[in-house]
């Protein structure tokens, strides 16, 4: 039997990759035994209660259920980026998604960076206890690898995401710009909001979509009070899948100023969904896709500009479609299980 420990993860991309991944895993019935986030108790339902247990995610408890279950086991693949605390007789593989571990974004508060300075002391106290890393994208494996001293072959390279069915009868509005994302400081809505307003005092046109749940208070404070001077940001909060892809494909564009991400499903999701990307000067954005248009993400200016730069106006530049890179892989993962 395969533990696949996902403990730790609990919204965000996270969470839509490892509900795709357990479906994949039951779909090719793969004996496998599952360790969740309490915070995720109403999900994956379609699973046995024989097979999987939701514990509070604490070092103590992951520690406790290794010490009592491990001999159960003759795979590990930990999701959430934490090999497991004590070295075990097995194989094991260790989904590494977490680019704050390999650098911290200025945006971060005090207590957020001293946060993930010890999360990134305690991943480098426990670096030899699994046999593979598994990354999703090229800049995160070269980032691991020379911030932990990991020899390159053990760690591979598999991106995997689930696809969006089409919905043919959408129209496609100009000038719309979407970014799906939650308002952690390092996703940048701060900046984008800005360079928005700022867009649109100039054109009078346009609409930015925005994703944010009402956890994000700040950001649901000041997007009520542009609202109320009249800009046109329309926060649709937190929106499932399936009621997401008609976002997608009405808009125009998607724009990502995210200022670290080990992968960024939301360009992905985009660009399957046929919008164009005014992305980050970043390699996480090159590691997906050649976007239309780029932007310094830590300048409002530069921003505006590729705002600017969209609409096409008095502006000798030809915009080019998204060309996407990266594929999904989820075939890579499933025979690592099976083997």
């Amino acid at each position: 039997m395969i533990l696949l420990d996902s403990l730790y993860i609990n919204k965000s991309g996270g969470e839509v990759l490892l509900d795709y991944l357990v479906k994949n895993i039951e779909k090719e019935e793969i004996d496998c035994f599952y360790l969740f986030d309490i915070r995720g108790i109403d999900c994956f339902d379609y699973i046995p209660e024989n097979r999987k247990i939701y514990l509070k995610a604490s070092i103590f408890n992951r520690y406790k259920f290794y010490k009592k279950n491990i001999n159960k086991f003759e795979k590990v693949i930990c999701f959430a980026n934490l090999p497991p605390f004590s070295s075990i007789n097995r194989q094991v593989y260790t989904y590494f998604h977490q680019p704050m571990f390999l650098s911290v974004p200025a945006e971060f508060s005090f207590i957020k960076k001293i946060s993930f300075m010890l999360k990134t002391f305690l991943l480098g106290a426990i670096i030899d206890n699994t046999n593979y890393w598994l990354v999703q994208s090229d800049h995160i494996k070269v980032k691991l690898q020379s911030k932990f001293n990991i020899s390159p072959e053990k760690i591979e390279i598999i991106p995997f995401f689930p696809s969006f069915n089409t919905i043919t009868n959408i129209t496609r509005r100009k000038h719309t710009y979407i970014y799906v994302s939650t308002a952690s400081p390092h996703k940048n809505h701060i900046r984008l909001i800005a360079a928005f307003c700022k867009f649109y005092d100039k054109y009078k046109i346009g609409e930015l979509i925005l994703t944010i749940s009402d956890d994000y208070k700040k950001i649901i404070r000041l997007i009520n009070l542009k609202n109320d001077m009249g800009y046109p940001i329309k926060n649709i909060g937190y929106v499932t899948r399936e009621n997401l892809v008609e976002f997608y494909q009405s808009s125009e564009f998607s724009i990502y100023p995210s200022l670290a991400e080990s992968f960024g499903l939301g360009i992905v999701e985009a660009i399957e969904n046929g919008c164009n990307i005014i992305g980050a000067d970043l390699p996480y954005t090159y590691s997906i896709c050649k976007p239309s248009i780029i932007f310094n993400p830590s300048d409002v200016n530069s921003i505006f500009l590729a705002l600017e730069n969209s609409i096409n106006i008095n502006i000798n530049i030809n915009i080019k479609p998204t060309e996407q890179f990266v594929q999904n892989e989820i075939a890579g993962i499933i025979e690592i299980l099976k083997n």
